[in-house]
């Protein structure tokens, strides 16, 4: 059954590595590490265009990685994320994240700071609402006609 999947999968990896790499968008966001083509390519048909969000909260909100809130007489209790949106843009998110934290120093440092703190769940969820923060900026330098550094 691997035998026959594999040629096929393959052909899928070079069509989405294809439509990745004609996009100047989605090479944009494939320069943060730990974005590659299907992460960059889910990124940028997920989100549409980048100026309907008006700030990387709201970006953050609608791809779920925003916590809960339960609030009541002034008390504030954040809870888990809130999961509203495209699931399968959150995990590639969650992913990229992960690998982000192995590769960026920056990322590093704050996953094994929040590992610590919490919990590594609760760090890998963390890092991926961080690195959506970060994909949202280029995105928004790139549709301004900033270079991206």
């Amino acid at each position: 059954m691997l035998d026959r999947l594999g040629p096929r999968i393959e052909e899928l990896d070079r069509a989405v590595r294809g439509e990745a790499a004609r996009r100047p968008e989605t090479r944009a966001l494939m320069e943060e590490a730990g974005v590659g083509p299907v992460t960059a390519l889910a990124f940028v048909l997920t989100v549409g265009p980048i100026e309907r969000f008006r700030r990387s909260r709201q970006l953050v909100s609608c791809v779920g990685l925003n916590p809960r809130e339960d609030s009541s007489g002034g008390h504030q209790r954040l809870g888990h994320i809130s999961k509203q949106g495209n699931e399968m843009l959150r995990w590639l998110l969650v992913e990229a994240g992960h690998t982000a934290a192995r590769c960026d120093p920056e990322f590093r440092y704050q996953y094994a700071r929040l590992k610590f703190r919490r919990s590594g769940r609760v760090a890998k969820v963390a890092i991926a609402r961080r690195l959506g923060v970060r994909l949202y900026w280029r995105l928004r330098r790139y549709a301004a006609g900033l270079h991206v550094q």
